[in-house]
């Protein structure tokens, strides 16, 4: 058994969470912690909404908000998408807490203690318009290197090299288009340089582990190629004030949005461990070496993940060039993997709230439930490569893989052993052909947990849906429907109790992938309870500051299943059943939810749902209730916020 750390990305507080975010970072990284908590793990799953920089400051002011009043809105209604969807966080919470800022700055003064933070004169972009300082991110030019027109200013999706915004051939500002002046102004910055020996080292045994995506580990080792210090802090009156003598006072210097969003790792395990009353017990992931971290994000976020958040992680302990001793903290563990995965578009384009060609998360599962989305995006998602979202993709495998392939399987298990029996029968003489159905079933838990483990989702599911099939196919060759006399009746419940074996085991099996699903099965089988805990949503105080209260996502997970087959249990009852999954009308959604997405002509989104209605909570507590099993952002293109 050992302590894995899912360290799922900061979804930034600009909007509901759409189908492509949560293709990223959320579903992926749920199906693994799912599964790690039943292979026996020590799972701490942990995230929150990011809240700083320039962009939240546009945004309510467009709004007619306070930047907190904003981050408070848009906090509920993405606490709300993820619980909805049913990711299983120990603990989402977000980068306005108390406890945050403390975490954050205590990185900070000890990095720059060792000496890896030093300060510069810099040119900073500011908005000619409005005098705001413009971040990295929203600015776009042509890049200096590779000529690619739509680089951004702190890095060249196109070539892979770190930028800087002054760089740009023809910049321009993503937020009005208008052309952005640089000024110099004074900052502390990142000597990567100094780190850049020990990152080295990090991902040369990243890429001998053999475990990381080639994609990614070839990506993050080209970042080395052209290192530089890079700034972490902003000119900007919204987030973590810099914790030095002559800065801290100073109300137009906060420390980067992306410096204190990767920090949020750390922190809501902190916060996490307080709230569980143990507050020592998050250095069981942080501080022991046999540990291990997965994080979680799509391939934009790459660089914060494997460069720049390592680099803090180094410079905290002193282990770079300049030496150093680590802080209060101690030597924190650098990440095992970053599981990056690739973009997905929607109808053959890219995702674009602001010109309404989007799926809202809480759209989609409003009019279809969580199983449906969780199935296309485990098997069809943007695992390693880009992949496209299409409504009739999304409809021909709800009915022919969920509906007509796994939906069938369970029903009609159901409905023939609540017919001729009332409950599982005892089983008689088993023949080769119930055994090797039997032995497939079985044999799929160390497959498909060699894929999981592995984070290929796509494989593990397809394995899950071939068992399936062998499944289905056992009906057709014992033809229980047609075992009527009494002289045939053992062998009826012979091949039914297979069946009900089979059934069950699959839906262990599929689990991690649908959840809610999982639970339906398991009431079908006659089974109590939860099968597959679920997240909840609730209130909380912050815990330094008792008059401020938010949302956060937590649970309670020791009742998860263990990875393995568990017999049925002969004489529990069996009802007839309904549908675990619904047949749709092809013709109707498609045809529908084109029209929502306004391709048969100009026109925005039609939300069946309200994106901002108010989310259904606990009332406030003081403190989350532990599991006692205890244990980026985005998919999608340059036109959204940044988040880790």
């Amino acid at each position: 058994m050992s302590n894995v750390l899912s360290a799922v990305a900061w979804p930034y507080t600009n909007g509901p969470r759409h189908i492509g975010h949560v293709a990223g970072f959320g579903v992926p990284s749920d199906v693994f912690s799912r599964y790690m908590r039943m292979a026996g793990h020590d799972v701490l799953m942990v995230s929150g909404t990011d809240e700083h920089g320039t962009p939240i400051l546009v945004l309510a002011e467009e709004e007619g908000l306070s930047p907190q009043q904003l981050v408070d809105k848009y906090n509920a209604v993405i606490a709300q998408d993820l619980t909805d969807l049913g990711l299983s966080y120990d603990l989402f919470t977000r980068t306005t807490t108390r406890n945050h800022y403390a975490v954050v700055q205590e990185m900070f003064r000890q990095v720059h203690a060792n000496g890896y933070m030093v300060e510069q004169t810099t040119r900073g972009a500011i908005s000619p318009s409005t005098g705001r300082t413009l971040p990295d991110r929203y600015i776009e030019g042509t890049c200096p290197i590779c000529s690619f027109p739509e680089a951004r200013g702190d890095q060249c999706d196109n070539c892979g090299n770190q930028l800087d915004a002054d760089e740009l051939i023809n910049p321009r500002s993503k937020i009005n288009g208008e052309t952005p002046e640089f000024i110099e102004t004074q900052h502390f910055f990142l000597d990567l340089p100094a780190l850049a020996g020990a990152l080295g080292e990090w991902l040369d045994g990243r890429e001998a582990s053999g475990t990381w995506r080639p994609n990614v580990i070839k990506f993050s080792k080209n970042l080395l190629k052209d290192v530089r210090p890079r700034a972490m802090t902003r000119d900007i009156d919204w987030g973590i004030p810099i914790p030095l003598e002559g800065w801290e006072d100073n109300p137009s210097k906060r420390l980067y949005v992306w410096f204190d969003a990767v920090i949020g790792y750390l922190s809501a395990s902190i916060e996490w461990a307080r709230r569980v009353g143990e507050p020592e017990r998050w250095r069981e992931w942080w501080n022991d070496p046999s540990a291990v971290s997965y994080y979680f994000q799509g391939k934009d976020n790459i660089t914060f993940h494997s460069q720049i958040w390592p680099a803090e992680l180094l410079g905290y302990a002193g282990r770079g060039d300049k030496g150093g001793e680590p802080g209060g903290y101690g030597t924190l563990n650098l990440p095992t993997e970053v599981v990056a995965s690739e973009f997905m578009t929607l109808e053959g384009k890219q995702f674009s709230t602001s010109r309404k060609h989007v799926i809202y998360v809480q759209d989609i599962v409003a009019r279809y439930g969580p199983d449906p989305i969780r199935y296309f995006i485990c098997a069809a998602g943007p695992e390693n490569q880009d992949a496209d979202f299409s409504w009739a993709e999304f409809v021909q495998r709800n009915n022919s893989e969920l509906v007509a392939g796994w939906g069938n399987l369970v029903n009609r298990t159901a409905a023939m052993i609540a017919k001729s029996f009332g409950e599982i029968p005892q089983p008689y003489a088993v023949e080769p052909v119930d055994e090797e159905l039997l032995a497939t079933v079985r044999g799929a838990f160390a497959t498909v947990g060699a894929s999981l483990e592995r984070h290929r989702q796509k494989a593990a599911l397809g394995e899950v849906m071939r068992v399936v099939g062998e499944a289905n196919a056992y009906v057709s060759r014992t033809e229980p429907f047609k075992l009527k006399g009494d002289d045939e009746r053992e062998r009826l419940a012979t091949v039914l109790h297979t069946l009900a074996q089979a059934v069950s085991d699959v839906n262990t099996l599929i689990s991690p992938f649908l959840p809610h699903a999982a639970n339906r099965v398991h009431a079908v089988l006659g089974g109590e309870g939860e099968f597959m805990p679920m997240p909840r949503l609730e209130v909380v105080r912050d815990l330094d500051d008792d008059t401020r209260s938010y949302p956060v996502i937590t649970g309670e997970y020791s009742s998860t299943p263990r990875w393995e087959s568990r017999p049925v249990v002969v004489g529990t009852p069996i009802a007839k059943p309904s549908g675990v999954f619904v047949k749709l009308d092809p013709e109707q959604v498609i045809e529908d939810e084109r029209s929502r997405l306004g391709d048969a002509g100009p026109g925005g989104t039609r939300h069946h749902t309200d994106p901002l209605a108010a989310p259904k909570m606990a009332k406030p507590k003081g403190s989350v209730q532990p599991a006692a099993e205890s244990r980026p952002e985005s998919s999608v293109p340059a036109d959204e916020a940044p988040g880790a």
